[in-house]
């Protein structure tokens, strides 16, 4: 298989199934038979004590203060005997993930680098939500791609096969967060005709550069909504805490890969 072929078929997996992902840990929970792994903590593949790597250790993210934070990806895609896993690997924390250095990585050259059946580039992503409840980088090893700095998110089983994307398509993802919205914020949703209800955690660069979000309003234009879905905009008149449901949540993305999480009700 290629390495342009797995990027692929890989990247709808993950872009749709682990986006925590910057969040402290998540495995893709789709297995239909619940065989899914559990998240790993890995310093496999090289670690970096580099200066750039090193200085922005110390630095962390306001949890509580994350909306429009920019972050960006390096997924390693990898095969073993228990099938593939990506290991994820994340800025938060180290930089705001700077465009000349982001757009100067090459994923083929950092895929042959590190011994990765492919790279892929996720990003750049940047936070609509507010708050995140989680153990964001307890002893996570860190490197750098180039210039940039990360550290270890998740590792990522995917198992034998790698789905497709498919935009407005639910995907379980096995993570212990608790994503918060303050009382005033605007947020913005997706409902499908049943009711449900998903609500956007970040918006994404990767299909259109220029996304921000203050075209988040307008969104529901651009979207190729299946149909009896809509995209509506409101303005929380109380605080709003997206848990995982046993151990569990549920993502969808649209069709320029902003990511929404279900709201499950108690």
């Amino acid at each position: 298989m290629t390495a342009s072929r797995t990027r692929a078929l890989v990247v709808g997996a993950i872009l749709a199934g682990s986006l925590l992902v910057g969040c402290g840990g998540s495995s893709d929970a789709s297995d239909p038979g619940g065989g899914s792994d559990p998240v790993e903590r890995s310093a496999a593949g090289p670690t970096s004590t580099s200066a750039a790597a090193g200085a922005a250790a110390s630095a962390a993210p306001d949890m509580q203060a994350l909306r429009g934070l920019r972050y960006c990806e390096v997924l390693l895609l990898r095969k073993g005997d228990d099938g593939f896993r990506a290991e994820v690997w994340n800025t938060m924390g180290m930089s705001d993930c700077p465009a000349d250095a982001w757009q100067a990585l090459d994923a083929d050259e950092i895929a042959r680098d590190r011994g990765a059946v492919a790279a892929i580039l996720n990003g750049p992503r940047y936070w609509t939500l507010d708050s995140i409840e989680t153990d964001l980088r307890a002893g996570a090893p860190e490197t750098s791609f180039g210039e940039i700095g990360m550290f270890q998110a998740a590792t990522v089983a995917l198992g034998d096969d790698l789905p497709t994307q498919t935009p407005y398509t639910e995907r379980p993802v096995a993570r212990e967060t608790v994503f918060g919205f303050d009382e005033g914020s605007e947020i913005y949703e997706l409902v499908a005709p049943d009711g449900t209800t998903y609500v956007m955690q970040a918006r994404s660069q990767i299909v259109d550069p220029d996304l921000e979000e203050s075209d988040l309003v307008d969104l529901g234009d651009r979207l190729d909504l299946p149909a009896g879905w809509r995209y509506q905009v409101r303005t929380l008149d109380e605080p709003l805490d997206l848990r995982s449901a046993d151990g569990v949540a549920t993502v969808v993305q649209d069709d320029l890969q902003n990511t929404y999480q279900r709201i499950d009700r108690a």
